[in-house]
């Protein structure tokens, strides 16, 4: 029935042209004209009454409306839609009790903590950043400083954002050569371009950041010059003509660059002086003390403490300071306590390579009278008489708290010269003014 439908609408639409439209032969009589080669015997078309039903139900078919498909992009805005409406209803219910913004949440995790982190003090601006900070800090700090004086930023960048100390001592070099020939030769014209795609440019220099920030800030500028037989450029560093009155300036910024240091930040001791407490010989320290993160630290320390009990009968004295050395390794820095004789504790952050003689400067540092002479103690009663080694050396990370032993004989002098009843502090009036309890 249905092909049927199909041969009488192409009729009705071959008898619809006109005489002057070429139509393709309407597929009914192609049939038709294929059948009679194989039959004799013609077939008569359908009559009028019955075209003119097959064509009202044709056009019923085609008015029928179809099924429309939901696509993906249906889903996802249905989804989307959904999502905003429950956002929406969130925000009119206002924040959830439990919901805590990022300062917050960051406060009561360091709350249980004997110090929040380690920080760092900017030689640029003089801030105090976080840890994690400290590099971003730095490089923003030295890039504002290049609007004052473009060509001392730039040098502290060559020294700061570039880790290998051989690579930069190779490029300096080599770009003090340039210097010292314009300087040396101001009448010759080819010290005074420098083309970029020169071998030893690109391996020296070029892989250096910072160092076009210097070339531009010096007085070089880029240029696209012709090369000698071709049709060709190559691009060039250019001395500005105004420069060559100021050779100078460019022996100076030689000077500059090549006796210059990486910017690097200073830590932070974040001293502390607290109440005698019990607790002075607890500590609860952040992950920034480790090299390693906290689990792969309880991990190590877990695989340390089966092997040591699996081969404690065989590992000799030696082998068990090697094992505690290179365990001393994994802490970057050390939270240090001294308790004093009058009980008051002061607290500092160090780095665990450092020697014990900083400590010694930091507690000096802390009295009102530097020149009194103290002994320190570690843990256990030993005297840290060797003031060369290194705290990791010492077994004092990643914390540690220590006593402080006055001089006996000067301390009895001082007792029989003031004469007073009660004793007084040794600590600077200011640190004890700003004194906490150790919770």
């Amino acid at each position: 029935m249905r092909k049927f439908f199909q041969e009488i609408k192409a009729d009705l639409k071959f008898k619809a042209a006109g005489p002057g439209q070429k139509l393709a032969e309407p597929p009914r009589e192609r049939v038709h004209q294929e059948k009679s080669k194989a039959e004799t015997k013609p077939r008569h078309g359908p009559t009028s009454e019955a075209q003119m039903a097959a064509a009202a139900a044709v056009a019923r078919l085609e008015q029928k409306p179809k099924p429309r498909l939901s696509s993906s992009q249906d889903v996802i805005k249905s989804q989307v839609r959904k999502e905003l409406m429950a956002e929406a209803a969130a925000y009119e219910r206002g924040p959830s009790p439990d919901h805590k913004d990022p300062e917050a949440a960051e406060e009561e995790e360091c709350a249980g903590l004997s110090v929040s982190g380690v920080y760092f003090i900017c030689p640029l601006t003089g801030a105090t950043v976080k840890k994690d900070k400290r590099e971003a800090h730095i490089r923003e700090a030295i890039l504002s400083h290049s609007s004052e004086d473009p060509v001392a930023a730039s040098v502290m960048e060559i020294h700061t954002f570039n880790r290998d100390r051989e690579k930069v001592k190779l490029g300096v070099e080599t770009i003090a050569k340039y210097l010292d020939n314009i300087h040396l030769h101001p009448e010759e014209e080819k010290y005074q371009k420098i083309k970029l795609q020169n071998k030893v440019f690109q391996e020296r220099i070029n892989c250096l950041e910072g160092v076009h920030n210097f070339f531009q800030a010096i007085g070089f500028e880029k240029k696209a010059l012709p090369v000698p037989g071709q049709e060709t450029t190559e691009e060039y560093y250019v001395l500005k003509e105004e420069v060559l009155t100021k050779l100078e300036d460019l022996k100076d910024y030689k000077d500059q660059l090549l006796n210059s240091e990486p910017v690097r930040v200073q830590l932070d001791r974040q001293l502390c002086i607290f109440k005698p407490s019990p607790q002075a010989a607890q500590f609860e320290l952040p992950n920034d003390f480790y090299n390693l993160t906290a689990e792969e630290l309880k991990r190590e320390q877990r695989l340390r403490t089966e092997a040591v009990e699996k081969a404690s009968m065989l590992r000799t004295k030696a082998m068990r300071e090697k094992e505690e050395q290179r365990e001393m390794r994994k802490y970057n820095y050390t939270l240090l306590r001294v308790r004093f004789p009058d009980g008051y504790i002061l607290q500092g952050t160090f780095y665990a390579r450092e020697q014990v003689s900083t400590l010694y400067k930091f507690v000096r540092e802390a009295l009102q009278d530097d020149w009194l002479p103290f002994e320190l103690l570690a843990p256990g009663g030993l005297k840290l008489t060797d003031e060369n080694l290194a705290f990791n050396e010492c077994g004092l990370v990643p914390s540690a708290l220590l006593t402080l032993s006055w001089d006996a004989a000067v301390m009895a002098d001082i007792k029989a010269a003031e004469k007073e009843e009660e004793a007084k502090s040794h600590l600077k009036p200011e640190l004890l003014s700003a004194v906490q309890t150790l919770s």
